[in-house]
């Protein structure tokens, strides 16, 4: 299994925001592996923290696990379908694991959480997403929204009902039509894209979405870039200053160069003559 770590630069920051008492979100990144994490908590008190950190931590160790067994056996991860099968069965047993803790504890009952993760590999990322958490690619100049919301909001605007502009201030802002752990089994979206050099990826919860215009978010990344963790952090700082009226949280990713097929050692033969 390839080490990640030099060909990715991941930066991460969350801050429970102006209003909230606690954070219910919950990230985690791994750039050796190239995973990246993040889920949005909804529920009763402290119940969206248990679901977004169940969903986090079950996908990040259970990928990890599978990429393992990847390498002992040789088989690699060079395809994206590989990546997309890891990542849809994980989400699986996320889902199931909070469904299930909220049906056998009162406490936890209808808590449910986000998702958006992205996984790096063989200069592909494929990426996995469930509800209004995003994730955003600036290549050069460009800067654009890669996932699509399973939202009422986004519902309406595709069908014409509102404006993307008027969505901003719309109050159905926080109603995700799909969700992790609220029913037995839920659909991941996943799609795989290929990455470049230079390109940069923000996955964040719609605590910074709602707040920033994303033009404010390009041209902060864009700024920042030369340093990454403090693009982070003032992602997270500028949330706040425009009111932080929910838990906000990003992850930030960079790739530095190309990251090789990681098959087995045919590949790796082939390679060294290209």
């Amino acid at each position: 299994m390839i080490d990640l770590s030099t060909a990715l630069t991941m930066a991460t920051s969350t801050d429970s925001g102006m209003v909230r008492s606690h954070n219910e979100d919950s990230l985690a990144v791994e750039p050796q592996i190239g995973l990246a994490v993040l889920a949005d908590g909804m529920g009763g008190y402290n119940a969206g923290e248990v679901a977004s950190g169940i969903a986090v931590a079950l996908i990040r160790e259970e990928v990890m696990k599978a990429l393992a067994a990847d390498a002992s056996s040789a088989r690699g991860r060079a395809s994206a379908e590989h990546a997309e099968r890891i990542l849809r069965e994980q989400s699986s047993k996320a889902n199931a694991s909070i469904y299930q803790s909220a049906q056998t504890q009162p406490q936890y009952a209808g808590m449910g959480t986000t998702l958006v993760a992205a996984l790096f590999s063989s200069n592909l990322v494929t990426v996995a997403h469930i509800g209004d958490s995003r994730l955003y690619r600036l290549r050069g100049d460009s800067f654009e929204q890669i996932t699509r919301d399973h939202s009422l909001l986004q519902e309406q605007i595709d069908s014409g009902m509102i404006s993307k502009e008027d969505a901003r201030h719309s109050m159905n802002k926080n109603l995700v039509t799909r969700a992790l752990g609220v029913d037995p089994e839920v659909e991941t979206e996943i799609h795989s894209y290929e990455v470049l050099p230079g390109d940069i990826y923000l996955l964040c919860s719609d605590g910074l979405s709602d707040m920033i215009p994303e033009d404010e978010i390009h041209s902060t990344i864009a700024t920042l870039k030369a340093n990454l963790q403090l693009a982070a952090d003032q992602l997270v700082q500028t949330a706040n200053d425009y009111g932080g009226r929910d838990n906000v949280s990003v992850v930030l990713v960079q790739v530095n160069e190309r990251f090789a097929p990681e098959g087995g050692w045919l590949s790796r033969f082939i390679s060294w003559f290209k």
